[in-house]
């Protein structure tokens, strides 16, 4: 976020470079600034002449070069932006010659998804040294909790730890999607508010107390009764709760818990940085920690490899969820 920041501020500045070029795995971030530039370089009347979005499945890099060497009409500057850039990536490196002198009165933006360029290529060293390349990098899931915190003080909200996990174990490392549904909160409380998992249940649709957190806390509590409940309402709610989602989650609770157990620094802070989890969740591994030894971890991740194969198919013929995560929890819990 904060070479999204410096570009930001490097625009509203006025410092704009003639060339810009946004890519990586993560469009989120790609689709945020080429809107921000789309929307704030030029004035509103300016843009009737001096403002083209071009989209790279309808036009060559010739294309792309021709229209960014055109002058600006009655403006200090033309904005022109090729959404969907990765369709040209065959011929990208024919953009070389236009980014050893880009036109100083362009400002020509490349939004470039789920690819990159190689950056030790001339095409990109050239872009780099003349304008501003960018990567946007998928965040790992255990960052994805902070980054909520973070863009919602930005709006003035606050979120309580379990209402962040809920959001990621729902919709993984998607930036977009969890903006989406943060965007929908921020209409629906006021300003100030702290959100809840019973605001995330009532207005996202996410369940506080059937959803996979809780099903790892319950497994890691050995509460039997509570965890049978959770995987009945997974197996009558599959589309919501994935059997492949499911066991992969507890999968990666048994592999944190075993990674814990071979830990000689058992000490909050570095457990939570070994472990990539939200100091607030430690409590939940101490506690499976103490009704899980290393030996039964063992035997656990090795019953969720099986089940896992099992999940998606291999052998299993046609073996109902239901029956699947009852076989997951008898392991787990005997």
């Amino acid at each position: 976020m904060d070479d999204v920041t410096r570009i930001v501020n490097d625009i509203k500045q006025g410092n704009i470079k003639p060339l810009y070029f946004f890519m990586g795995e993560e469009p989120y971030y790609i689709d945020k600034l080429t809107d921000f530039i789309e929307e704030n370089v030029l004035t509103e009347d300016e843009k009737g002449f001096n403002q083209m979005v071009l989209y790279g499945k309808d036009v060559s890099i010739d294309e792309v070069v021709s229209n960014a060497k055109r002058y600006p009409m009655m403006a200090e500057r033309q904005v022109v932006i090729v959404k969907e850039a990765q369709e040209l990536s065959r011929t990208i490196e024919k953009l070389e010659k236009y980014a050893e002198n880009p036109q100083p009165t362009t400002v020509l933006v490349f939004a470039y998804k789920y690819k990159t360029l190689d950056k030790r290529k001339k095409v990109t060293k050239l872009m780099d040294k003349h304008g501003v390349v960018f990567e946007s990098k998928k965040l790992y899931e255990n960052q994805v909790a902070d980054w909520i915190k973070r863009v919602l003080s930005g709006k003035g909200y606050g979120i309580e730890p379990k209402a962040a996990a809920m959001l990621v174990e729902f919709l993984g490392n998607d930036l977009s999607r969890i903006s989406n549904e943060l965007d929908k909160l921020a209409i629906i409380l006021p300003q100030g508010s702290t959100i809840t998992p019973k605001a995330i249940e009532d207005n996202i649709g996410i369940s506080k107390d059937y959803n996979v957190f809780e099903l790892r806390k319950a497994i890691g509590e050995r509460d039997q009764l509570k965890a049978y409940k959770i995987a009945d309402y997974f197996a009558n709610n599959p589309k919501d709760n994935p059997l492949v989602m499911t066991v992969g989650l507890v999968f990666g609770f048994f592999s944190q818990l075993l990674m814990y157990h071979g830990l000689k620094d058992k000490s909050p802070g570095n457990a939570a940085k070994m472990l990539k989890v939200n100091p607030y969740f430690l409590k939940d591994y101490d506690i499976a920690l103490r009704n899980y030894p290393m030996k039964k971890v063992s035997a656990v991740v090795a019953a969720l490899r099986d089940i896992d194969v099992k999940s998606k198919g291999v052998g299993a013929g046609n073996i109902p969820q239901h029956d699947l995560l009852k076989e997951m929890l008898v392991k787990i819990f005997n």
